[in-house]
């Protein structure tokens, strides 16, 4: 199925194959000249689309972190930090250490240890440009999910840290969050997409080494054997 681009003010066509993206392509609009793209761009027509939301899905939406979100955060191996820089790009970084690496001070305040990576220290740019940040917490195994949103500050302490240390070493640099939103998400998405089973794991390789993919995409002109060694050895003694 082809899409016309120019409808949309843009310049060229894609096509996309019913095969690569199952159950997407039918619901899509045809350049048969009876149908167009609609965009909802104003809070009614959002509502006018969805109705209103459900008062359970309101009344949950605390202001800080009670006994439940502490319990999940204390169990959470890994989380998502969504921030953006003073124009609104955003990006989002996924954190991952043991249960607990997010240490909960108090119902407002959370503390988030760095780890060694690639030095582009997007996040923190973005946070320096503008504080505001959102978090999704999960736990495996459980369904549901934990957001919570705030500001951040990047706080430098050997001391502060120091609970994050592992193999005698950790980051004196870290983030401090001030909670001001907080609240379960249901596990809908966690169970359609069957996350915690290995349904939709991929039987066959989708890509190759990630050193390859690396190594064409910055034009290293290293073979695949070096740029997969430096990987690997990142990964072994790069993650504390």
């Amino acid at each position: 199925m082809i899409v016309y681009l120019s409808r949309l003010g843009l310049q060229g066509d894609f096509e996309i194959n019913e095969g690569e993206f199952p159950g997407r392509a039918a619901g899509m609009t045809e350049h048969d000249g009876s149908k167009d793209f609609e965009f909802i761009e104003t809070a009614q027509a959002l509502s006018e689309s969805y109705g209103e939301p459900l008062e359970i899905a309101k009344a949950i939406m605390l202001d800080s972190l009670d006994d439940y979100h502490t319990a999940f955060i204390n169990a959470s191996p890994f989380c998502c930090i969504a921030t953006a820089d003073g124009n609104g790009q955003p990006t989002i970084s996924p954190k991952g250490d043991a249960p607990g690496f997010v240490r909960v001070v108090d119902p407002n305040t959370l503390l988030i240890p760095d780890r060694m990576g690639n030095n582009k220290l997007e996040s923190f740019h973005n946070l320096i440009e503008n504080p505001r940040l959102g978090l999704i917490f999960f736990v495996p195994g459980h369904r549901e999910t934990l957001r919570v949103s705030g500001t951040a500050r990047l706080l430098k302490s050997s001391e502060q840290w120091a609970y994050s240390e592992v193999n005698g070493r950790h980051l004196d640099v870290g983030l401090l969050v001030t909670v001001t939103k907080s609240y379960f998400h249901c596990g809908k998405a966690v169970i359609r997409s069957k996350l915690w089973t290995e349904e939709y794991q991929p039987k066959e390789k989708i890509m190759p080494s990630f050193g390859k993919i690396i190594g064409e995409q910055s034009k290293s002109g290293e073979q695949e054997s070096v740029m997969e060694q430096v990987v690997e050895q990142a990964y072994q003694d790069e993650l504390y």
